[in-house]
């Protein structure tokens, strides 16, 4: 099938569920552009800050369009592009989009309250505990897995056969890659003090935007950065520092802003190249209900393609720094509905720029799914005349950055919930080590170190586990928008069919991960392992980590989800005013 048909199906379905289901849901729940909200009327100055609706987007988007987008939907390639495609524009449409809009809608409407926070009003403060600490320890495994990519993604190094480190081939292109981030990260200071003085909008505020973005690649290109893997990790952990501890309007908003314009230029790229081009989509249609890598197409599909389909990740943002952000309410549909079939969008691309790559054969294209989507991309400005460097550079830095903006943003959320664990409503006569776990640089240094030491000590090895853990931490989200909803006085009929299915999906993948480590683990005790040889380690590193997360996973959420059932048992129907 050719390409250009399938972005055709994929943009019209997803234009077309914004404007009909997006608006519906938004007029079913209600938005009154005349309420203050938590933005204006809690304005700080530093996370509640009232901003641009378009900037709020371009900071939702380029928050949750991480990793997951491209990863996910090549990977799950594997079961055939149909499956892919089907679950991104279905759990796109009505899972992930609702799950999202419906985070952001709540927490509006709670004055900028968090998801744990939420959770303690509808749940009760045992579901908040308990979903606190399971956010801040996905937090920390995401800040792991993000640094070392990013860190991996600019390191100019590589171990010879003889284990002597040289310079890689890629070593001016990534290094010149890493310069751009730097530059993107001093240009957003300047770019969020002008618009803190001067207060741009429209035009202005995109031109300057662009101005700095071009200013970037001319000094990143020129003045390339040679460092090793590990300078690169501690320049990254120290700017995600800043970017959790700084004022919204100095680092965070600016550089999401400028992001956003370079991630539409990447897809506008993509999607000029397929309609130019129009390739056919080699890769297979359906392959089988079983892979033989990654499992039974039920649940590895739906867990394996997460953010472009739908992400408990997502509403952390939309909770956790988006909704302190919003101007005005006419706002939240493009934010929390608009921003997520955007992604969604982004996955369909990723996809189909994988099924180009691939053999006439069907034999995917050699490399991770970063490496496919770039160097495919690249590709596609090569056409166009783009020098084979520039282009080369630009999508390497679009591949860190779809990392770096989920990386600043978890880290601030990371610190937020720890914050948020230890907080009580009179923190001014607190106890002194309660002042101390709430204090923003402590508690920022702690997370941070945490996801550090996992860097360190094969943080891969548990990674595995948290596609499941994303999606439960969507489900739990979903069921305290049933309550919410119910509450007051709104309906929650839509948020019923996502609840019940993300709920299926995720308790099924624990248990088959948690009974395929048994396995693993029994068949390595019961060889006979040669002396001096450390397989036991090995088979212990990779599963016993696993299996002891898989049970407190599964602990944890169903501790969370009877705690929720119950809570929306005894919750009675316009209890609260629908005003809230």
């Amino acid at each position: 099938m050719n390409t250009l048909t399938i972005v055709l199906i994929a943009a019209v379905v997803l234009a077309c569920a914004y404007v009909f289901y997006g608006r519906w849901l938004a007029n079913k729940w209600g938005i009154d552009p005349k309420t203050k909200t938590p933005a204006v009327e809690l304005n700080d100055g530093k996370d509640f800050v009232p901003t641009n609706g378009w900037t709020v987007f371009s900071h939702q988007f380029s928050s949750i369009a991480g990793a997951g987008p491209v990863t996910g939907a090549i990977q799950a390639a594997a079961f055939g592009w149909l499956p892919v495609l089907l679950w991104v524009l279905i759990g796109g449409v009505f899972f992930g989009a609702v799950a999202d809009f419906g985070a952001l809608y709540a927490s509006v409407k709670n004055k900028g309250k968090s998801m744990g926070m939420l959770i303690e009003k509808y749940i009760g403060r045992t579901g908040r505990k308990l979903f606190l600490v399971f956010s801040w320890i996905f937090c920390c495994i995401v800040i792991a897995a993000f640094a070392d990519m990013v860190a991996g993604t600019f390191n100019a190094f590589t171990a010879s056969d003889a284990g002597v480190m040289e310079l890689s081939p890629a070593a001016q292109t990534n290094g010149a890659a890493g310069m751009v981030s730097i530059m993107f990260m001093v240009f957003a200071v300047v770019f969020g003090l002008i618009q803190k003085k001067f207060d741009f909008k429209g035009w202005k505020e995109a031109v300057l935007s662009i101005v700095f973005i071009i200013l970037s690649f001319v000094i990143g290109a020129n003045c390339p950065l040679i460092f090793g893997k590990a300078a690169w990790s501690y320049i990254t952990f120290i700017y995600i520092f800043f970017a959790a501890v700084l004022p919204m309007w100095l680092l965070k908003q600016p550089r999401d802003y400028m992001t956003t314009f370079m991630f539409i230029c990447m897809i506008a790229g993509a999607v000029v190249g397929l309609v130019v081009a129009h390739p056919t989509m080699n890769l297979p249609v359906f392959t089988g209900f079983t892979n033989e890598k990654l499992g039974t197409m039920f649940p590895i599909l739906f867990v394996t393609v997460a953010c472009g389909a739908v992400s408990g990740f997502h509403s952390l943002v939309s909770s956790g720094t988006s909704s302190k952000t919003i101007e005005n309410e006419k706002d939240m549909p493009k934010v929390g509905y608009g921003a997520m079939v955007l992604e969604s969008l982004l996955a369909v691309l990723a996809l189909c720029v994988a099924g180009a790559a691939a053999a006439a054969d069907g034999t995917p294209a050699a490399g991770t799914p970063f490496q496919v989507f770039s160097s495919g991309v690249a590709g596609f400005f090569e056409m166009f005349g783009v020098p084979v460097y520039v282009a080369t550079v630009f999508m390497t830095m679009c591949v860190s950055a779809l990392a770096l903006t989920s990386l600043d943003a978890v880290a601030r959320i990371g610190r937020m919930s720890f914050q948020e664990l230890f907080s009580v409503d009179d923190m001014e006569h607190a106890e002194g080590w309660r002042k101390l776990f709430c204090n923003v640089y402590f508690s920022t240094i702690l997370t941070l170190a945490f996801g550090y030491v996992l860097t360190k000590v094969g943080y891969a090895n548990i990674w595995p586990l948290f596609g499941s853990a994303n999606q439960l931490l969507s489900a739990l989200v979903l069921i305290t928008l049933c309550v919410f909803l119910r509450v007051t006085g709104r309906s929650n009929k839509m948020i019923f069919p996502p609840l019940i299915i993300m709920l299926c999906v995720t308790f099924t993948a624990l248990v088959q991960r948690l009974l395929a480590m048994v396995k693993a683990i029994s068949a390595a005790a019961s060889t006979t392992i040669p002396a001096g040889e450390t397989t036991w380690g090995a088979v212990f590193i990779a599963n016993g980590l696993q299996l002891i997360l898989a049970v407190l996973l599964i602990v944890l959420g169903l501790t969370i989800v009877i705690h929720s059932f119950k809570a929306y048992a005894k919750s009675e129907k316009d209890s609260e005013s629908a005003k809230a």
